[in-house]
């Protein structure tokens, strides 16, 4: 079923029809123009009949060019003869026409990738966001789609993500593969040793500091029996000794302690894509974790935690969240503009991302053409395609008159001469 156009008329439509009648009219005067000195002039010879012959011939190239224009928007006159309104007859095959010489000309690779390379779009985002002001626009505009989406997320659709989607699919894939992998990953690279390295910082700290809290639980596990005075020394003197030996693992980066926690690593991993218990033992802890009645509501409290945290931080509009990514985003431009190999890396994904996004869904794009075209009406195309290009076309009859003038004065000329 055909539907008119979905815009209504503009007051820019309505200067383009003040404009297409204007310049009807100049082609119409032109044709009236000739018929009144082709009258004038019937039947007379010399010079008055070289101006009959043009005017007559203007005549016929006037109404010939009139009646080609008008059969692009309707039948001239009414008549419906054959091959005339051919935009509203044909206008889906147009459209289809259209369409591909829109993707034929416009979405294939070679030309995507030229127009990106020309562009150089990467160099020029770095040079926009390298300007603070801009950086901070960015991130004020993301800040505020981000805290939006945030405060439209229902904690009940988290939960039910969380206990319908995530939970099912963790217990359905094998854990032993991927920890193995990733804690193999880790210790190859040396990655926990940061992690090791502050939670020795951390216990030093806590043991130098809480030396009372230290003794109170040692001696709380020593023999009824034994002297309070032998408790206090060797409780004294457990915690000198641990805090010496926290001090030297911490002093020596291939400590014995260091070195046994590496080996363990290295073989746990190993374990777990390998032997066959330990994958069990892994499947099984992970079952009870994920079983747990407490698993969804921990994880809303995290959830929630974080959710809250970082709304508070996106709304500070001179916060450090706020500020520290303005600053991030002003080095990443100032990066992009010196760093030619980082530059070039960037034009080729972006180059790569659009020319799949076209393979991927050009043809969805293209057929939105189509698809628009034959949900018009074809009069009511007609008439918008008439205002945007009819004025152009009015030329077509102007210089039908006077080309057709010129030909016959030619042609009279010729017939003379022979």
């Amino acid at each position: 079923m055909s539907l008119p156009l979905m815009t209504p008329e503009t007051a820019a439509d309505a200067v383009r029809r003040t404009r297409l009648r204007r310049m009807q009219a100049v082609a119409l005067g032109l044709l009236l123009f000739a018929a009144i000195v082709y009258v004038a002039t019937l039947d007379q010879d010399g010079f008055l009949g070289f101006v009959n012959a043009g005017a007559e011939a203007s005549m016929v190239g006037a109404i010939a060019d009139w009646f080609a224009v008008t059969a692009l928007f309707r039948h001239p006159l009414g008549l419906p003869i054959p091959h005339t309104a051919l935009i509203p007859k044909r206008k889906d095959e147009f459209g289809k026409s259209l369409e591909e010489f829109f993707s034929e000309n416009f979405l294939s690779e070679q030309v995507i990738r030229e127009r990106l390379a020309s562009a150089d779009i990467a160099r020029r985002v770095g040079v926009w966001v390298s300007v603070r002001e801009n950086a901070d626009r960015v991130v004020a505009e993301s800040a505020t789609v981000l805290a939006l989406g945030l405060r439209r997320m229902r904690d009940t659709d988290v939960a039910a993500l969380v206990e319908e989607v995530l939970i099912p699919r963790f217990m359905a894939e094998p854990i032993s593969p991927i920890a193995g992998g990733l804690l193999q990953e880790i210790v190859a690279d040396d990655a926990h040793h940061g992690l090791v390295d502050l939670a020795l910082e951390e216990g030093h700290r806590w043991l130098v500091h809480n030396a009372e809290t230290f003794t109170e639980v040692i001696g709380e596990r020593a023999p009824w029996w034994a002297p309070d005075r032998v408790n206090e020394m060797v409780t004294t003197r457990l915690h000198l000794e641990a805090v010496r030996w926290l001090a030297d693992i911490r002093r020596d980066p291939d400590h014995h302690a260091r070195q046994a926690l590496d080996s363990l690593l290295r073989q746990l991993a190993q374990d777990l894509l390998t032997d066959p218990s330990t994958q069990e033992r892994a499947e099984r802890l992970k079952a009870r974790v994920l079983e747990q009645p407490q698993m969804v509501h921990t994880g809303m409290s995290l959830w929630s935690a974080f959710r809250k945290a970082l709304l508070e931080g996106l709304e500070d509009e001179t916060g450090p969240l706020r500020a520290r990514a303005s600053r991030e985003l002003v080095e990443f431009g100032e990066r992009i503009g010196r760093d030619d190999v980082l530059r070039e890396r960037l034009d080729a994904w972006g180059s790569d991302f659009a020319v799949w996004a076209v393979e991927r869904y050009g043809d969805e794009l293209t057929t939105v053409i189509t698809h628009t075209i034959e949900r018009w009406d074809g009069e009511e195309a007609a008439r918008k395609i008439e205002l945007h290009v009819g004025r152009d076309l009015q030329f077509i009859r102007i210089n039908g008159t006077i080309v057709g003038g010129l030909v016959g004065v030619l042609i009279h000329a010729v017939s003379l001469a022979l």
